[in-house]
């Protein structure tokens, strides 16, 4: 038998100190935002938005540091390794947020390792894992698969996420990503 869905106006008891006490969402951003008193700027806006979606990461004066030392003219796999690992350590972030992160940050260099992109490359879905440095390897052999297909399409590497997620709603239209 289901239980009947209770409703405020059923008499319950509300202690508004200890449900306040109990209140532990986006708990570093919540105060943040409660104590806002400026003008609100997109940025405000997209605090907000991700607050709302659970989606807000707060990032380590570290990673922060590493993300922005990293080198833009070359490739440096011993510190991508090791941003990586920063940014998958971060709550709320994975592979596919760490490679988005790295493709804004130089798009020449990475890109976003999305589900249709990589099933557009290899025919199937991305490996489940949760552990990090399986997730680094197969970031690195995803960017290598990528550099070679690229290269044998005439696909402009930096452009390749869009383009292969492109591509691939086009031809597996109708096919679930995740099985």
């Amino acid at each position: 038998m289901k239980r009947k869905i209770e409703t405020i106006q059923n008499n319950i008891s509300i202690d508004n100190e200890m449900l306040l006490k109990t209140y532990n969402y986006q708990s570093e951003l919540t105060a943040n935002l409660d104590d806002f008193q400026g003008l609100f700027d997109q940025a405000k806006i997209n605090e907000v938005v991700l607050w709302k979606v659970n989606r807000y990461a707060k990032f380590s004066e570290t990673t922060l540091q590493k993300l922005n030392n990293l080198p833009v003219e070359k490739f440096d796999r011993e510190l991508t390794v090791e941003l990586l690992r920063l940014l998958l350590n971060t709550k709320g972030v994975k592979l596919a947020m760490a490679s988005t992160i790295l493709r804004f940050k130089n798009p020449n260099l990475f890109q976003i390792l999305d589900q249709r992109v990589y099933r557009i490359i290899y025919g199937e879905q991305f490996p489940k894992t949760t552990k990090i440095d399986d997730l680094i390897v197969y970031y690195f052999l995803y960017l290598d698969k990528l550099q070679e297909v690229c290269k044998e399409k005439k696909i402009p590497f930096e452009l390749s996420d869009r383009i292969l997620y492109e591509l691939d709603k086009k031809i597996n239209k109708g096919i679930n990503l995740i099985q």
